[in-house]
């Protein structure tokens, strides 16, 4: 029996021993990947002048995310643990949902009840119900419950206020982070990047990048932080009202002498008898 105990023992030891190597392992993958991304400190010729264009093209032209934007949607006149709750489930009910659907869904909460008590007590099936529209509300109704029995076991009813904390949280990822730092807790530790603003940093060749987060890496590496609060803002605006995933209006745009991706379609027309102002409409990204 005795014997029986110490193998079972160390059988455990062994096992629990290679739970921490497989963790270290991912760890250190993750780290290898993050060192892989594309990163240039380099600036991009004439991004200033670009950005400023684009900047006083968003003046006077309202866009969705000016007036539906998370960033707009939670209760100003809540206390300020639950304003920082309701940021935070705004910024998770946007991804992959358009500012319109996110904005109806953020309502419905609030007439709900969108504090962590009211949250934590709702069950999932019924949070699916009152989110339903968003993009993956299954899995969107299962993370915010989630986040709210955390956030009251483990920060006093509160949201971290650390980076690393708030993605440790169930369905945030950095593009949601980032911006929560920004919009709930008045820091700007780095960029929020969503499809339009890779898309966009893309077509500008501020950056080469496949997707989101790698786009962030390489935009932090040369672009002043003074801009890395007002970017996100600029860009979805820009390319919510002007420079479209589909049909871009180059035709209409002022940055069009700066811009990569106008050269590169003038180019490609240069050799056909459309005009390349009208022909424009083309999706690169």
């Amino acid at each position: 029996a005795t014997v029986s105990v110490l193998y079972c023992t160390l059988l455990q030891c062994i096992m629990s021993r290679k739970r921490e190597a497989g963790k270290l392992a991912a760890t250190n993958a993750a780290k290898r990947q993050c060192a892989k991304l594309p990163v240039s400190k380099e600036e991009p010729k004439d991004w200033l002048k670009l950005y400023k264009t684009v900047e006083k093209m968003r003046v006077g032209v309202e866009a969705p995310v000016d007036t539906m934007g998370c960033h707009m949607l939670a209760d100003k006149k809540a206390p300020p643990k639950v304003f920082r709750f309701q940021q935070l489930v705004a910024l998770m009910l946007s991804s992959q949902t358009n500012d319109k659907v996110t904005a109806a869904a953020m309502e419905r909460l609030k007439n709900h009840g969108l504090n962590l008590n009211t949250i934590s007590g709702t069950s999932e099936e019924e949070l699916k119900k009152i989110i339903y529209g968003v993009g993956f509300y299954n899995n969107k109704a299962k993370y915010i419950k989630q986040v709210a029995d955390i956030l009251l076991e483990k920060y006093d009813g509160d949201t971290p206020t650390t980076i690393d904390d708030i993605l440790k949280l169930p369905g945030v990822g950095p593009k949601m982070g980032y911006l929560f730092m920004q919009v709930g807790l008045g820091k700007t530790e780095g960029i929020g990047v969503d499809v339009h603003v890779h898309r966009i940093c893309n077509r500008f060749k501020w950056v080469n990048t496949n997707n989101p987060e790698k786009t962030r890496v390489a935009l932090q590496s040369w672009l002043p932080q003074a801009y890395w609060g007002s970017i996100n803002k600029v860009l979805v605006g820009f390319g919510q009202t002007m420079c479209f995933a589909r049909n871009p209006k180059c035709n209409e745009c002022k940055a069009t002498t700066l811009c990569a991706h106008y050269k590169d379609i003038e180019d490609l027309g240069s050799d056909s008898s459309t005009d390349s102002s009208t022909d424009s409409s083309t999706d690169s990204s």
